[in-house]
Parts: C-alpha cells; sequence; structure tokens
C-alpha cells in the first residue's frame, strides 16, 4: 500500500465537546440469555447509531428521533466529520449536547445503556457487525443485504440462539403499493401465476481510481473490515461506488433487486425458499479500467420449484410486473403507479389469510418488537432467504452456467462443488484488525 492503514491501535480520535475518548481496548462484553428481557411502557428504547451515510442519517437517524419511546445515545462513523454532523442532528433534537460521538464501532456495542444497534453502513460490514451486537446483548436493526450466502445462514443462527429482536432496513413490507401488488397475486385476482418480470436501474461502471493518501478523519481499517487490505482511493467510498465492487457490495442486484424482488418471492409465496433454477449474464468489464466488478447491464432468469419464472434486468426504470393465467398487474415506478389488465383488479383489498396484515414502517416495527419479543415484518430468516436469492444471480452469472439450488437444503443441487466455492457464497475471514 502507498499509505499505511490507521491501526485500530494507534487510533486517535479529535478530542473536544461531545467526543466520546473511551479506550477502545475495553473487551467485547459477551452476553448469552439477556435478551429474553421486556421493556416496562416508561422505558424508553436506547440506541446507538453505526455508519452515518445519507442512509444512516437522513432515513434511519431520521425516522427513529421521530419515535417518542425511543432515545438516541450515541453515533459512530468511522469517517469521524459524518459522526459529528450526526451528533448536531441528534443534540438538535432533543434541545441538549448529550450524544456521544465514537469512530470505532465497538464503542458502541460494549456499552451495557445501550438496548439496540442500528446498522448502516456498506454491505461487508452488515453480518459482522450484527453478530457482534447480537454477542454483546443487542437487538439489531440492520440495513440489507447479506454479502454472501453462508453468513447469512449464521446470522439466522445466532438471532435464533439468542432469542433477539432483528430487523432488516427494506421498508417494502410496509408499503401499501407492495403489500397490495403481492395480494392480488396470492389471491388469484389474475389466474395462476406464471412470469415475474423485473426491472431495476440501471448504473454505470467507475473507472479504477489511483491511490491516494487517506483523509485525516477517516479511519481506512475500519472502512475495509473484513474486506481484502488494499490502498484508499478517493472514488470507492462514494454511495454508489462501493456498492459496485464484490469487495463491499453487490451492485444493482443486491441493492434495488432486494426491494423489488423480496415482493416478487412474497406474490409466489416463495418468500420462506427461493428458486431452483437460475442463469444469467452480465456485460464484460476490462478490470485494468473499471473499478466495478459487480454486475452490471445483466439479465437474469430464475425458476421456481412451482414452475414460476422469474426475468431480472438492470433497465432505466424500476418496474414489477406479475403475469397468470387470468391477466397481469404492475407497480411502474418506485412505490409508484398500479396497472392491471383489468382496472377492477385494483379495487381488491380483502386478502383474508392469504397476506398478513400491514405493519407500521419498519423502524416503529422494530420498536414495537423489541416491546413484545414478536418478530418484526423482515426478519432475519426473510431478509437471508431474499440475498440467497441475489446471490445465485451472481453466482450464475460469474459461473456462466445454469446453476441448481435446493431451498430446503440451502445448498447445490447434483452435487455442484464448484458454485459452493464462489465469494457469493462463503469467503474466508479476515483479520481486520491489522497493524
Amino acid at each position: 500500500m502507498n499509505n499505511k492503514s490507521k491501526s485500530v491501535s494507534r487510533r486517535t480520535f479529535i478530542k473536544g465537546a461531545g467526543v466520546a475518548t473511551a479506550s477502545i481496548s475495553a473487551p467485547l462484553i459477551l452476553t448469552s440469555g439477556c435478551l429474553s428481557k421486556r421493556f416496562a411502557p416508561s422505558h424508553k428504547i436506547t440506541l446507538g447509531f453505526i455508519g452515518m451515510g445519507s442512509q444512516g442519517n437522513s432515513r434511519n437517524l431520521g425516522t427513529f428521533l421521530n419515535q417518542d419511546d425511543a432515545k438516541v445515545l450515541a453515533v459512530c462513523d468511522c469517517r469521524l466529520s459524518a459522526a459529528l454532523e450526526a451528533k448536531e442532528i441528534v443534540d438538535k433534537r432533543y434541545g441538549n449536547s448529550d450524544c456521544a460521538v465514537y469512530q470505532d464501532f465497538r464503542e458502541i456495542i460494549n456499552r451495557p445503556d445501550i438496548d439496540a444497534v442500528v446498522i448502516s453502513t456498506p454491505d461487508h460490514w452488515h453480518v459482522p457487525m450484527s453478530m457482534m451486537a447480537l454477542r454483546a446483548g443487542k437487538d439489531v436493526f440492520c440495513e440489507k443485504p447479506s454479502l454472501y450466502i453462508k453468513e447469512g445462514m449464521e446470522l439466522v443462527d445466532e438471532v435464533k440462539k439468542r432469542n433477539a429482536i432483528f430487523q432488516w432496513g427494506i421498508e417494502d413490507r410496509s408499503l401499501i403499493k407492495y403489500h397490495r401488488l403481492a395480494g392480488w397475486v396470492r389471491n388469484g385476482a389474475i389466474g395462476e401465476l406464471k412470469t415475474i418480470h423485473v426491472r431495476l436501474p440501471g448504473k454505470e461502471p467507475f473507472l479504477l481510481d489511483k491511490p491516494a493518501p487517506v483523509p485525516d478523519d477517516l479511519d481506512w481499517n475500519l472502512w475495509l473490515g473484513p474486506a481484502p487490505l488494499q490502498p484508499y482511493t478517493p472514488s470507492i467510498t462514494g454511495r454508489f461506488n462501493w456498492r459496485l465492487n464484490a469487495d463491499f457490495g453487490g451492485g444493482m442486484l443486491t441493492d434495488w433487486g432486494a426491494h423489488l424482488i423480496d415482493t416478487a418471492q412474497v406474490a409466489n409465496g416463495m418468500e420462506a425458499s427461493g428458486p431452483v433454477e437460475v442463469f444469467g449474464k452480465k456485460r464484460k468489464l476490462d478490470p485494468k479500467i473499471y473499478q466495478t466488478n459487480a454486475p452490471v447491464d445483466f439479465k437474469l432468469h430464475y425458476r421456481y420449484a412451482n414452475g414460476v419464472e422469474m426475468f431480472v434486468d438492470d433497465g432505466e426504470e424500476v418496474d414489477l410486473k406479475f403475469v397468470g393465467t387470468k391477466g397481469w398487474v404492475r407497480c411502474e415506478g418506485w412505490d409508484g403507479i398500479w396497472t392491471a389488465s383489468d382496472p377492477s383488479i385494483l379495487r381488491i383489498k380483502d386478502f383474508g389469510r392469504k397476506m398478513w396484515t400491514l405493519p407500521p414502517i419498519e423502524h416503529r416495527d422494530f420498536l414495537n418488537s423489541m416491546r413484545s419479543r414478536k418478530p418484526p415484518a423482515y426478519f432475519a430468516e426473510a431478509g437471508h432467504r431474499l440475498s440467497t436469492t441475489l446471490h445465485l444471480g451472481h453466482i450464475a452469472i460469474r459461473s456462466g452456467r445454469t446453476i441448481r439450488w435446493d431451498p430446503k437444503a440451502q445448498f447445490f443441487a447434483d452435487g455442484d462443488t464448484e458454485s459452493a466455492k464462489s465469494i457469493v457464497y462463503d469467503r474466508p475471514a479476515r483479520d481486520w484488525e491489522r497493524a
């Protein structure tokens, strides 16, 4: 590396008003059965936030701050300036200067007075941070998705083991546009479902960038975390750029795909299962020119055990359409406009037992679940099953062949050991506490 990564053991924090400087060498608090606890009605659920980018600040922090029975105690970002901006938001909302600021996320996880953590980092940190928080006795609200399949399985097991409340940050199941869309299909309004057509917004790949000095307020080692060690480049930390690099995200397939394909699988009754066959292709990019290595300009063909086929591609407009033996229904645009082969379909409101009651917005749903100790709408297993479907698309594209999957065994069918070696299925643990 041209620039030495900042070491965890040598990390320094900006010292000033409201900036916490507790020792980063404090041991991680491990607990086993503390999550069976219930909160008194008068207790304000205390939250710590990790990752204060656009999603962490504008959506997650902003929404939780508006929940009267919750209180934000601390914010954290490996880019300290981002954490300080978040602190200003919290302090302004509460009319004081009490919000603590950290650069190392373990400071938040180690605080015994924090009931739950809210994780809004790039994808590669989602499951590792969640696992650490769960083992420290916290409930967890974490942005979607996982980075690879096997870690999702491990997360599901950890949540069950600790009786924890875990919610993926994906709002679709609380949006009426997608709830009704899935309900119409599940209740036979278009007859027997035959095909699903998903269009995701395209994103142009970004060019290789030259290594540069690490900004003074950025802990590059913590930003990389479990990802491969590499030089800092200014463009990679951009909101959409890291998504397009497989070390940190999965491109539009795991970003926008997580939203639309969740509704697709719910409508198909496959939200607790997944596809049995996947084939895909993408645009080839020269690694000497582009830093993007997640799929772009891709087309995917999924088949489910019930015979339903799903076609996914990245285009210019978000679109989700279901075609059955008696017609079709569609939502054009994100949370957009319903259309149907027969407009009378759109007036159906009674879904009986084939659809659940529309839950509140995911942040409110999470707090409700923490109090009731009942799973939220988008619990760990649900997000893992969705992420698996998306990751299988990556594996099919990378391999250039049809991938066959056994959703029950959660492994590749026909003894496909080559697919099990895919970096999107499993990847080695990395020591991110580098000197």
